[in-house]
């Protein structure tokens, strides 16, 4: 029962099984939710959801790690607490999700600095601390864009 609810959880739902790219459907997967359910974008709603993701995928992570391995492709739920970091306090708008959407892939894939160290942590706080603090740079990156080209994306809390 529990490798089975760590599973659904790590996979966030199965989503981390897709044959390719698992990590990129998990993203886009958060971008979505943040998209197009608008009672999720409020902070008073979203930190805790943000906390509490992070805190299910910590224990999952490190569950799903005794059964494939160290930092599996089929545990997501790392993606959606990173993705919705990402967005956190920007308007859902599509091209600010879009924006946003890259830019925490770019960070997740390339791993820049602190965010590759972090996966030396052990166990889930590994895989999830370094998908969090890609989606801080990406959030910080699209609020610089913001900034820079107003003209561009829709202005939301700065």
């Amino acid at each position: 029962m529990r490798r089975l609810f760590a599973n659904a959880a790590g996979s966030v739902l199965g989503i981390g099984f897709i044959p390719f790219a698992p990590g990129t459907f998990g993203s886009l997967a958060a971008a979505l939710v943040y998209l197009l359910i608008p009672a999720v974008s409020p902070l008073l709603w979203f930190l805790p959801l943000i906390v509490a993701t992070s805190a299910l995928g910590v224990w999952a992570g490190g569950v799903m790690e005794e059964e494939y391995g160290q930092d599996p492709s089929s545990v997501v739920i790392d993606e959606l607490a990173g993705q919705w970091v990402a967005l956190a306090a920007l308007p859902a708008s599509p091209a600010v999700v879009l924006l946003s959407f890259f830019l925490f892939r770019l960070y997740d894939i390339a791993k820049p600095g602190l965010v590759d160290k972090a996966q030396s942590l052990p166990g889930g706080w590994g895989i999830m601390v370094d998908d969090l603090l890609a989606g801080l740079l990406a959030n910080a990156s699209v609020r610089l864009v913001m900034a820079l080209f107003p003209m561009f994306l829709p202005q939301g809390i700065l």
